[in-house]
């Protein structure tokens, strides 16, 4: 192959990875193009903070999509420092990479481990985090993504050995209330 067509189907390669591909799962972009995602998800959102829609997630197929945000609207500066940041947690299968975008068989994986029991060291881990993380809490109310991230903070600490200070991190990273943080 000559350099004129190698360069050719660099540029076209190049071009079809930037534009946002509509998904059967998500109907949405699934382009890692962060502004197209953002475009998306904080126009099309179908997350709220009720009680019908965490009774709702159950009934979901498991690759369903939660989307959005549930409380304000979402801020393109903030969404790209979080999704930026839980790169950082890449190889952890149960931290959701976009937190404006789950899904439903991972919040359900999660939710399940709400109520788990932690002791000593592992509960200390838990309430360092409700005390220090930006929503004293894993989301501003006692909502789905409450239950969800609580019970992905006692997966984390139980299972992975996470530290206070690194839930905290996890919960900050993946607020999902929208807002400029």
């Amino acid at each position: 192959m000559n350099q004129t067509w190698l360069k050719a189907l660099t540029i076209v390669a190049t071009i079809a990875a930037a534009l946002p591909v509509a998904n059967a799962a998500t109907k949405g972009p699934t382009t890692n193009d962060l502004t197209a995602r953002f475009a998306y998800l904080s126009t099309h959102g179908n997350s709220t903070c009720s009680d019908a829609f965490m009774k709702s997630i159950a009934t979901m197929p498991p690759t369903a999509r939660l989307q959005g945000s549930c409380c304000s609207p979402m801020v393109l500066k903030r969404y790209t420092e979080q999704v930026e940041g839980l790169r950082k947690y890449a190889n952890f299968q149960e931290i959701p990479p976009d937190p404006y975008d789950i899904e439903a068989g991972l919040a359900w994986k999660m939710m399940a481990a709400y109520p788990i029991k932690l002791h000593g060291a592992q509960q200390a881990a838990y309430t360092f985090a409700m005390q220090h993380s930006e929503e004293k809490g894993p989301c501003c109310c006692k909502c789905w993504r409450w239950q969800a991230y609580g019970g992905l903070a006692k997966l984390l600490i139980r299972d992975h050995g996470f530290t206070g200070p690194e839930v905290t991190e996890v919960w900050n990273l993946s607020d999902g209330c929208g807002g400029a943080g």
